[in-house]
């Protein structure tokens, strides 16, 4: 993993010392955000035999990308901008937290550990913290959050945890991490040019 792509010599900023985010920055965030957004209108699919109502999007890759490259508050804005256009175009609320938790408890752990520690290995190490985090997120919002939307008693959603929801987020949460992982090199470069 590169360093931060995050210009230091920006003179373009939105403030007056040069402390806030540069104009390229935003500029860079707002696509990330149109990716994302793309991401969990257009590809968003199942990825688990017989559970077809989890449904996997890639816009967790597109936050954690945001996160290491700009820092944890690129990550927040990356993981909740592109989710309020379901807000727009699908009815509920409550698959849009769901989707906002389980992005940015992925993302902005990993993020925060990068910040401290930006190499490969610090990339691995937050993806990790981010991972437990998450997974810990969305099968604590599952069981608080789908009985409200669903009608499932909360017993039931419990009895759902080893059978769909664990092995779903695992696998969605691998996923994210093992792109993040192949792709954030080649996309530093592009955004350090």
């Amino acid at each position: 993993m590169a360093a931060s792509t995050t210009s230091r010599h920006d003179t373009h900023s939105t403030t007056a010392q040069g402390s806030g985010w540069s104009t390229k920055r935003i500029a860079i965030t707002a696509l990330f955000c149109a990716v994302s957004a793309i991401c969990t209108l257009v590809l968003e699919f199942p990825i688990i035999p017989g559970i077809t109502w989890l449904k996997y999007d890639p816009s967790g890759i597109v936050a954690l990308i945001a996160g290491f490259a700009y820092g944890p508050a690129t990550a927040v804005v990356v993981s909740i901008i592109p989710y309020l256009v379901h807000l727009a175009t699908q009815s509920g609320i409550y698959g849009v937290i769901m989707a906002v938790l389980a992005t940015l408890s992925l993302s902005v752990p990993a993020a925060l550990v990068y910040r401290r520690l930006m190499s490969l290995r610090g990339a691995v190490a937050g993806m990790i913290v981010g991972a437990v985090c998450c997974l810990a997120a969305c099968i604590l919002g599952n069981v608080l959050i789908t009985p409200l939307y669903s009608g499932m008693a909360t017993e039931a959603v419990v009895a759902l945890i080893v059978p769909a929801l664990l092995p779903f987020n695992v696998l969605k949460i691998a996923i994210n991490c093992v792109a993040t992982t192949l792709a954030y090199k080649p996309v530093s470069k592009a955004l350090a040019d």
